[in-house]
């Protein structure tokens, strides 16, 4: 039942991107208290989000700064967050299509704080870390948001559900574009501890979740590693298969899971 990928990179995160809006968790509302209260944001500063996706971190940290520059590399994820920004009325986010490798040529300005939420993995990160101390102003530091490493947290005993359901049709291994995807075995505390931002301070804050199972096949389809690209035209049939087996594995439709919001944050000694 294994698909062949068919799809571009491109393809593969665009046909995330209303999944993501939708579908993913948000962090932790103590995630933005920590940041307003320890830079002193009071609507003047500039904020860089790095790999912003659909804006999940651009939306909740506007209304703190006075400008956030929101560099994606994907068409289809810029368009959804314009979209969001648009439906909530939110003025002071600019959307830039560039990635960390264009970052350097993109001329963004001074910025206080740059954000990541769980895209620093997928980086150059002790290149970017170099590049991004060119940027941020004294008192700034580098913020990576995410739901903290593989293997922190229990998985909620439904995951294994959806694990072996996408492994019928996807195989074993965590695809990315043409290839597969493995985490960095490195931490990012002990990547940034050598960058000139080698003061590292991690806080974090866990909540129950509790999803429906249209919710679950959301945020399955939000993966890139399971994405509607990803599946082609077995996508159908396996939305069928999960909500299945899921229904079979939680009759109620509650999906409980702890959700943790990892805030690793990094500033100049």
């Amino acid at each position: 039942m294994t698909s062949t990928p068919s799809y571009t990179p491109e393809e593969l995160f665009v046909s995330t991107a209303p999944y993501y809006a939708a579908f993913r968790p948000r962090y932790a509302p103590e995630f933005y208290t920590l940041l307003v209260d320890r830079f002193g944001l009071d609507g003047t500063q500039r904020a860089l989000d790095l790999g912003a996706g659909p804006g999940i971190i651009a939306l909740d940290l506007a209304p703190h700064v006075d400008e956030v520059i929101a560099v994606e590399p994907e068409k289809g994820m810029l368009e959804e967050g314009r979209h969001l920004a648009a439906e909530h009325d939110i003025t002071n986010i600019a959307w830039r299509e560039g990635d960390s490798t264009t970052l350097p040529a993109m001329d963004v300005g001074p910025v206080l704080l740059t954000l990541m939420g769980a895209s620093y993995h997928w980086m150059d990160r002790e290149r970017v870390a170099q590049d991004l101390d060119r940027i941020i102003e004294p008192g700034g530091a580098i913020v990576l948001a995410s739901g903290g490493a593989p293997g922190d947290l229990e998985p909620a005993p439904w995951r294994q559900v959806v694990d072996d359901v996408r492994t019928r049709y996807l195989g074993p291994q965590r695809r990315a574009g043409s290839g597969t995807y493995a985490h960095p075995k490195e931490r990012h505390q002990d990547v940034l501890a050598r960058s000139p931002f080698s003061h590292v301070d991690t806080t974090r804050w866990d909540h129950t979740l509790t999803r429906t199972v249209d919710e679950v096949i959301g945020w399955v389809f939000s993966l890139s590693y399971s994405s509607p690209a990803q599946l082609g035209d077995q996508k159908d049939a396996f939305e069928r298969d999960l909500r299945a087996a899921l229904l079979a594995f939680a009759p109620a439709d509650r999906f409980d899971e702890v959700i943790r919001t990892e805030a690793i944050i990094a500033t100049r000694p």
